[in-house]
């Protein structure tokens, strides 16, 4: 019999907040947060361990097996709600099956502001690292399938924490906790290994950080991936809470 536990999946890109709202999720007393939980299988299935930082660290701390890790995501009973970090690039040769199991949220940036922010760590992204592509992919699998699925934009959840954070326990059908707009400076005990290169700035705050638009130039190598990738986030967009 199925069980009465939320599974939240958080499909997110690189530089999406996603950190910070998992960071939100780990102050509720009712939920248990897991932190990219596909990473090391993502790396054993692709090139990216060549270039990704700390792969090595990452495939030796963590299950690499995709199939171990959603079948963990599917039984794991720790708390009444499950927050699941995830990159929605990290889905590669995995069995979709498990979706209709999980409540989907797609997370998404303005490409504007997430690639140059991206750049700064993996210096040629392509579509495959920054997700907006397969985001469109899962979009399109679970209205497909008839599942629902939450659009959150990171922007939204910047400029006004409060109101988006209530939107979206209204939608995940879960009290509003007002104990998700802050938390202590520090890492986590859910981080995963990669936290001390990726996590600084979250490391640093105590709280979702306000909103403020790039000063600095677009870098001009980045225009190609830019075009490919605004249409696909302006899809995203218009859906979101």
């Amino acid at each position: 019999m199925p069980d009465s536990i939320k599974r939240i999946c958080l499909w997110s890109g690189p530089r999406n907040v996603s950190t910070a709202l998992m960071y939100s999720f780990a102050q509720r007393r009712d939920t248990k947060v897991f932190d990219e939980p596909l990473y090391a299988h993502y790396l054993s299935q692709t090139n990216a361990k060549t270039y990704h930082p700390m792969a090595k660290e990452v495939l030796e701390s963590m299950e690499n097996d995709g199939k171990k890790v959603i079948e963990i995501m599917r039984t794991s009973t720790d708390k009444p709600i499950l927050f699941f970090k995830q990159m929605t690039h990290h889905l590669e040769n995995i069995d979709w099956g498990f979706l209709p199991e999980m409540i989907n949220i797609i997370l998404t940036r303005d490409p504007v502001e997430m690639l140059p922010s991206y750049a700064k760590e993996i210096e040629n992204p392509t579509m495959k690292d920054v997700g907006y592509a397969k985001h469109i992919i899962l979009l399109e699998y679970l209205e497909s399938h008839n599942l629902p699925v939450i659009v959150l934009d990171s922007k939204s959840i910047l400029m006004n924490p409060e109101k988006q954070l209530q939107k979206l326990c209204a939608a995940l059908d879960i009290p509003y906790d007002p104990s998700m707009l802050s938390w202590e400076a520090g890492p986590i005990s859910e981080d995963g290994v990669w936290a001390k290169h990726w996590y600084g700035n979250v490391h640093k705050s105590t709280g979702f950080k306000p909103y403020s638009s790039k000063s600095t130039p677009f870098p001009e190598r980045l225009n190609p991936l830019l075009k490919e990738c605004r249409p696909l986030y302006k899809r995203l967009q218009k859906l979101s809470l």
